[in-house]
């Protein structure tokens, strides 16, 4: 299959309009590719962001976001949706966080052994995400209700964006990473850097694990696997390559991230491990080196979020404002070194000078969600234009078959 064909595969480039018209959560077939079904989950706030998939133990999916008029505002809450898969629609969402003082974002469900499912988050004032810290509740009945919130992590600029992973020898890995900000200078993401917290008695306790080398290379993504040898992949912070780090000792510790063959352009990513072995990674097909626009920073549109022009300038700043598309799905055979198999799920202007939902001004398809349910097929949730989170079920045939 050619590039060209398979592009003309893919959805219209939608408008925001049409994004907010379509907002029902039922999940239809593709007009123009038979094999791929889809939705724009429902929300009732304007902007729509950082999607989280699971299987729940019924079979449905769950779905977390957070949502608000900006990312970084006091009205940005954690909301929570969920398909019924008997159905094929996803439900009115709840919202499970509510403090106006802080914008609460980067949710992540995790179902324990026990049965309950962990959401944890990050909680934040204004643009300060230096001053980040981890919260939780817990939900005894599938995600049916939630306990009350609690700190999982208290210390400032803590972040996480991938769920928790189990090691053979039963501890509880939870990525994170730091955002870390000068003395007197606002956080812009130069020198953050990662860690993965370790609990050896089911969530009681944690201490962090930091990670040597990692500066700049964020949103660690640990993979499912058996045996001591495990990979992670990362976002970057300079916009350059997506970055993977090896361990040996089950996730213990880990080599510095070193950059593979995929470009990042400072988005997320994620990454899952299949159940025939492979590794498949969905992220932006675009980095610095692909396109010249720039921002100051991620908050440089509210109040408190853009950062003096007399601050000594970083070593190596992070770049911003790199299109946030085309968002693709990619597929190595070989534990990461190569992804010969990659699709485009969404193509368009990934347009992200702006955060701005309300007039429509932002264009990204960015923030991939992937899993892979019993049944075969890849499920994927991701921002659609911060007007929504857009919701896509395809299979691994599917990437397999429309590889270019």
């Amino acid at each position: 299959m050619s590039a060209s064909s398979l592009t003309a595969t893919l959805p219209p480039e939608p408008s925001p309009e049409a994004i907010a018209a379509g907002m029902d959560g039922i999940v239809r077939p593709c007009p123009t590719d038979a094999g791929r079904r889809g939705a724009y989950l429902p929300s009732p706030v304007v902007q729509n962001h950082a999607a989280n998939l699971i299987e729940l133990a019924n079979g449905d999916l769950g779905c977390v976001w957070f949502g608000g008029t900006m990312e970084g505002m006091g009205d940005i809450s954690i909301y929570f949706s969920r398909l019924d898969r008997a159905r094929d629609v996803w439900s009115a969402p709840e919202k499970l966080s509510d403090d106006s003082t802080r914008s609460e974002q980067n949710p992540i469900l995790f179902r324990a052994p026990d049965g309950r499912l962990w959401l944890l988050y990050t909680s934040q004032p204004s643009g300060h995400q230096d001053q980040a810290v981890v919260k939780r509740r817990i939900s005894a009945d599938d995600g049916r209700t939630f306990g009350p919130v609690e700190v999982l992590w208290n210390e400032p600029g803590t972040f996480v964006r991938q769920p928790i992973v189990i090691n053979d020898a039963g501890d509880w890995l939870l990525p994170l990473f730091r955002c870390r900000n000068r003395p007197g200078q606002l956080w812009r993401g130069d020198d953050d850097d990662s860690a993965v917290l370790v609990s050896s008695n089911a969530g009681r306790s944690w201490v962090r694990h930091d990670l040597p080398g990692s500066t700049g290379a964020v949103h660690m993504n640990i993979l499912a696997g058996a045996g001591p040898a495990r990979l992670a992949v990362f976002r970057s912070r300079y916009a350059d390559r997506v970055h993977l780090a090896r361990s040996a000792d089950d996730g213990l510790s880990w080599s510095a991230p070193a950059p593979t063959e995929l470009p990042n352009n400072n988005s997320s990513v994620q990454a899952i491990r299949l159940r025939d072995g492979r590794i498949a990674i969905a992220c932006n097909a675009a980095s610095a080196e692909t396109s010249s626009e720039r921002r100051a920073s991620l908050y440089d549109e509210i109040d408190g979020g853009t950062s003096d022009a007399a601050e000594t300038p970083s070593a190596r700043p992070a770049i911003w404002g790199v299109p946030r598309a085309p968002l693709v799905v990619a597929i190595s055979a070989d534990d990461g070194a190569s992804f010969p198999l990659l699709r485009e799920v969404r193509a368009g202007s990934g347009y992200c000078l702006s955060n701005n939902s309300r007039d429509g001004l932002n264009r990204e398809y960015s923030y991939p969600s992937l899993l892979e349910t019993a049944d075969g097929a890849m499920h994927l949730a991701f921002t659609a234009y911060r007007r929504a989170i857009e919701y896509v079920r395809v299979s691994a045939d599917w990437v397999r078959q429309g590889s270019a």
